[in-house]
């Protein structure tokens, strides 16, 4: 077959940011509830907006804390979007009743080894599953396909969020994308390419942290599920 015989590919980068760390949420489970983040640590930033593409197209969840580390990428020397479209599909799980509880206590409460607040297909009392996340999160994702095909696109989203994409990407696995550290400000990077026989997904980078060679900026990692981090680890 000559190339010219061969099908187009169009190949649409995605380059996902969760946001930045939560100091204010008391130790307790956030989900859906929109309280803000910390985007004091301009290094991070700095670094993060050099690895970004320039001319690329820019989405957020609804919640603020995406819209607050976005700002703070380009005020770190990123070129400012004309627009970003606030995709309520991207927000973090909604965790119900959960909301509120004390984090440590809860991941005590949970099965040893739990990789999430509860199996994917259990929703939390008063809100969403793991699987409904999964599968707003997917249909979002694939309608920006189609209306971004051949582009790069930023999208500053959630820990659940973003895991979410990844199990898209392994072939439609949101169980195995749960097993992904996803930390705050961190870049994952997802390829989808689309031709005339199909789809398919590459992984090129997940959870890629720049500011890394610096141990000052360890406060990056927070949970992004049940996880509990020691206090010493934050510090």
């Amino acid at each position: 077959m000559s190339n010219a015989d061969k099908p187009e590919v169009v190949a649409t980068r995605w380059w996902w940011v969760r946001h930045a760390p939560v100091r204010n949420d008391g130790g307790n489970i956030y989900g859906q509830k929109d309280i803000e983040c910390d985007t004091s640590d301009r290094e991070v930033f700095e670094a993060v907006a050099k690895i970004l593409p320039r001319g690329a197209v820019w989405y957020s969840s609804n919640l603020k804390r995406t819209h607050q580390t976005a700002e703070a990428i380009w005020a770190a020397g990123f070129p400012k979007p004309a627009s970003m479209p606030w995709e309520a599909a991207f927000a973090e799980q909604h965790l119900g009743d959960w909301q509120g509880m004390n984090r440590d206590a809860f991941v005590a409460s949970r099965p040893a080894g739990s990789s999430w607040f509860a199996d994917i297909s259990v929703p939390a009392p008063g809100g969403e599953s793991f699987m409904d996340l999964y599968n707003r999160v997917c249909g979002a994702i694939d309608r920006i396909n189609v209306a971004q095909a051949g582009q790069d696109v930023i999208a500053v989203g959630h820990g659940g969020t973003i895991k979410a994409a990844v199990g898209l990407a392994l072939g439609g696995q949101p169980d195995k994308g749960l097993a992904f550290d996803i930390d705050n400000c961190s870049v994952t990077r997802l390829d989808h390419f689309a031709s005339a026989g199909g789809s398919n997904w590459r992984l090129p980078m997940v959870n890629q942290q720049p500011w890394i060679a610096d141990a000052k900026h360890a406060a990056m990692h927070q949970p992004a599920g049940p996880e509990v981090v020691p206090a010493t680890k934050l510090a």
